[in-house]
């Protein structure tokens, strides 16, 4: 490789594209919008979607569902990941200070996927029934927060 050869890539360096500048620029005269129409006017902007007057897609589609704007959003954390800390307790700061609780005040549930050996004690809003048995199988706390 030499350094004296080397090239910005095809495309790189284009030029801005110079409208309404003499009709030698090939952007003259009409500056690229056409002739008459909504599009040619000045101040014209459609909205996103816009489909010339035709019903557009978002409103064409079905609406299907409910969603619930009460609804309580949990992080969730498997057994198999609390094994991978290698801490005798975890509690609420010490999930955040990894980095598993973006917000202060997010809440956490406790799934059962893995397998836990040793005893542990864990702070969470909420655990599933198989992270309870787990955690108190393997001679552990489940401590429930708030």
């Amino acid at each position: 490789m030499d350094l004296s050869k080397l090239r910005a890539p095809k495309n790189a360096n284009r030029e801005r594209k110079r409208v309404g500048r003499g009709m030698a620029s090939g952007h003259g005269k009409t500056s690229t919008r056409g002739h008459k129409g909504q599009g040619s006017r000045s101040g014209s902007s459609l909205m996103r979607g816009f489909e010339g007057g035709q019903m557009p897609l978002h409103r064409r589609l079905p609406k299907r569902g409910f969603t619930n704007i009460f609804r309580t959003e949990y992080t969730v954390l498997n057994l198999d990941r609390l094994v991978a800390l290698n801490e005798k307790e975890l509690t609420l700061e010490a999930f955040q200070a990894k980095g598993y609780l973006k917000r202060r005040g997010e809440l956490l549930k406790i799934l059962g996927n893995g397998e836990l050996t040793t005893a542990i004690t864990v702070h969470a809003h909420k655990f599933s029934k198989a992270a309870l048995e787990k955690i108190e199988k393997a001679g552990g706390k489940a401590i429930v927060v708030g």
